[in-house]
């Protein structure tokens, strides 16, 4: 994926995942982004836990590095995800954003476009609660939350995952299921929406 230059306006796509599917995800959401000719950011944050080490590397063994508060501050748009944990977002991800009140004082996010996406292991495993408490602190910051239409077809098809707050999957119990066709045409209109949405607000910018 894309890793803007700090000048060229991006997306950011910021994800926790911890088996691997809101990580799969996030990369198709990222490639509906690239689809519209706007730069993107893939990134994760670290695991927290009562014991969490607290001399984690800086920047992970593999795959998307650490999100940084600049990361968030500069995106055009963003797009966060995460497993449920309970209907909401797991811990990892809402100690990052319990950290961006700086960001949240100067409104350094304010009038972006947001969207949300989860994955569960089971189908009714607190998909729309996860979606719904995620977006209610990017709605603190001021940015305008964008769902998914229902002019996207496999929205009203689907039988896995997706919903109207933003993209689903369902893992299954053992977390097997592999994304239903109807699951990655809707990452690929979310991202593009958001990206789109972007465009047109630094237009009017």
């Amino acid at each position: 994926m894309t890793q803007a230059h700090a000048s060229k306006p991006y997306v950011l796509v910021l994800y926790y995942s911890r088996h691997g599917k809101t990580a799969e995800l996030a990369k198709l959401i990222a490639r509906g982004v690239e689809q519209t000719g706007m730069d993107v950011r893939i990134r994760t944050v670290p695991p927290v836990s009562p014991d969490t080490d607290s001399s984690l590397p800086a920047v992970p063994e593999d795959g998307a590095v650490y999100c940084s508060q600049d990361d968030l501050r500069h995106c055009a748009g963003l797009l966060m995800g995460s497993p449920t944990r309970f209907g909401n977002m797991a811990a990892p991800l809402k100690y990052f954003i319990d950290s961006t009140s700086g960001l949240w004082l100067s409104g350094a996010l304010a009038d972006k476009p947001a969207g949300v996406f989860t994955s569960t292991s089971s189908l009714h495993g607190g998909q729309e609660s996860t979606l719904l408490t995620m977006a209610l602190p990017l709605l603190h910051h001021g940015m305008v939350f964008a769902g998914l239409p229902y002019k996207n077809a496999e929205l009203s098809e689907t039988s896995t995952g997706g919903t109207p707050y933003g993209m689903s999957h369902w893992a299954g119990a053992n977390n097997d299921q592999r994304l239903s066709d109807h699951e990655k045409a809707l990452c690929l209109a979310q991202g593009k929406r958001v990206a789109i949405l972007a465009k047109a607000l630094l237009q009017e910018g």
